[in-house]
């Protein structure tokens, strides 16, 4: 549960306790009375709103180091006039408080040092454009950042300028078609030092499904550039209007999709993976083979993705992977890979950890197979992804992963280039427990990005689809999402 009220009734420690009184006391109680993490982001604000020393706040009422299931403690609000000389207009802009250290004593985070990142280095901003009459900020872009920091901290995933988020509904519950959220630098706000190490800014941009789409085949840095010639598509500062009613590809068909498309062929995507509704079959051995990966176990445990394992798919879901590097699968290492409080579910998870990611069976014990022939299986959603998946990673020398939302089943795509897979191009099909990976020739890249065509055509789509190819006893099936959502399947 949260509450709204002006920064001023925070009781000791708040953001609207205000620096001066603090900073001023020149008591040794400084730290109890405005926590020096807090203190540091409080003082960029008071930068840029010199007359706001006292600004709304939405704060969570039971604290999530006490067992609250909020990890911002705070979100202030603020009027920005905007700058009528850029075409910026009014908005609304909203400031996280909690995803970096603001304590120091290792209630929250764990506290390492002053050089390195603040807790996760990181705070959430939202720029809202004010509508005209509204005296006061809407309060659901604080639960929107709220659903953001609960999917950093359960998955430890951090977010970086140019990530995206498939929301897939109205940020703010309405019927808009601002759905998703891409991610960037907040064009006003500095990194700030603070005792605890760095903290900087993300600012979160509201966007449409054809948008988050255009993101995910070229990449969001791309859209971001897009988006900021645009005025009412957010513009220099990327102010998100929910009343937006067209994209920017309805704006200027021509001149955006003609960029998009010469990005997509220059650069390809810098989308690793997805979390999906997908899953494998082995088809070298009947299903009731003992050693079938979807079914082996030892004792009465089944196999499950191990922890090693989770840690190097989570990675190739990290963005931007190959940026000016050769494109390499992250080694399997013992990183901590649980994120915190698994059990308090965010309002909508896109995150690789499930509760069945822990480790059944030791690492060693799982030994790679080589199998002869496979069967990929994606719902539609998933499935109109592939040709991104072939022609934006594939053909860049990159590589793509589908990790499984309903289980533990995970897909990656290799390129020849991509080294530390264990799939070859003698053996270009292999698993590791319940972790495919196939090797794909650009050559028969090519041949699948023809076979593939109609997937660009959902609307003429009729489900189930089968693609074969024999000779590389290779075949996908598009299915209806019924199918993956069977807990018998």
């Amino acid at each position: 549960m949260e509450g709204v009220r002006p920064g001023g009734g925070h009781p000791a420690g708040g953001p609207g306790s205000g620096p001066g009184s603090a900073s001023g006391s020149g008591s040794g109680s400084f730290p109890s009375l405005f926590p020096p993490g807090l203190h540091g982001i409080y003082g960029e604000c008071r930068r840029l709103y010199p007359d706001q020393p006292n600004p709304l706040q939405v704060t969570a009422i039971l604290k999530y180091w006490l067992g609250g299931p909020d990890p911002l403690d705070y979100v202030s609000m603020y009027r920005n006039l905007g700058n009528p000389a850029l075409n910026v207009p009014e908005h609304w802009h909203y400031v996280s408080f909690g995803l970096s250290d603001l304590y120091g004593d290792n209630r929250v985070h764990e506290f390492t040092g002053t050089d390195g990142p603040s807790g996760f280095g990181f705070e959430l901003t939202f720029r809202l454009k004010r509508e005209t009459g509204e005296s006061a900020p809407p309060t659901w872009p604080a639960e929107l950042m709220q659903g953001l920091a609960r999917y950093v901290f359960q998955s430890e995933n951090t977010f970086c300028s140019g990530d995206h988020v498939s929301w897939h509904s109205p940020l703010d519950n309405s019927e808009s078609r601002i759905q998703h959220m891409l991610l960037t630098e907040d064009p006003q706000m500095q990194p700030v030092q603070t005792p605890f190490g760095v903290v900087t800014f993300l600012q979160i941009v509201g966007v449409c499904t054809e948008e988050l789409h255009a993101a995910q085949q070229w990449n969001g840095q791309g859209i971001l550039e897009l988006l900021r010639t645009v005025p009412v598509a957010g513009g220099p500062w990327l102010i998100t209007d929910m009343r937006r009613g067209e994209t920017i590809f309805e704006i200027d068909p021509h001149l955006q999709q003609e960029r998009v498309d010469k990005g997509i062929e220059t650069d390809g995507s810098n989308l690793s993976g997805v979390s999906a509704k997908c899953a494998w079959d082995d088809l070298s051995r009947p299903p009731e083979d003992d050693e079938d990966s979807r079914s082996i176990c030892i004792g009465t445990q089944p196999r499950r993705l191990s922890g090693k394992d989770t840690e190097q798919i989570r990675e190739t879901l990290r963005r931007g992977l190959e940026i000016n590097s050769k494109p390499v699968l992250p080694p399997i290492n013992a990183q901590r890979q649980n994120g915190l409080n698994l059990d308090r579910a965010p309002s909508r998870k896109d995150s690789l950890e499930s509760e069945s990611s822990a480790a059944i069976i030791p690492h060693e014990l799982i030994r790679t197979r080589q199998l002869e022939s496979v069967h990929l299986k994606f719902n539609q959603e998933s499935g109109a992804l592939i040709p991104l998946c072939l022609r934006g990673r594939l053909l860049h020398g990159r590589h793509f992963t589908y990790k499984s939302i309903t289980g533990d089943t995970a897909i990656t795509f290799v390129s020849t280039g991509v080294e530390g897979a264990f799939a070859t191009e003698e053996h270009p099909y292999a698993a590791h427990g319940p972790w495919l990976q196939i090797l794909l020739t650009e050559e028969f890249v090519e041949r699948m990005l023809e076979d593939l065509e109609d997937l660009n055509s959902p609307e003429e789509f009729k489900l189930p689809k089968e693609y074969s190819w024999p000779e590389k006893k290779l075949k996908v099936s598009i299915l209806p999402d019924a199918v993956f959502d069977n807990p018998l399947h």
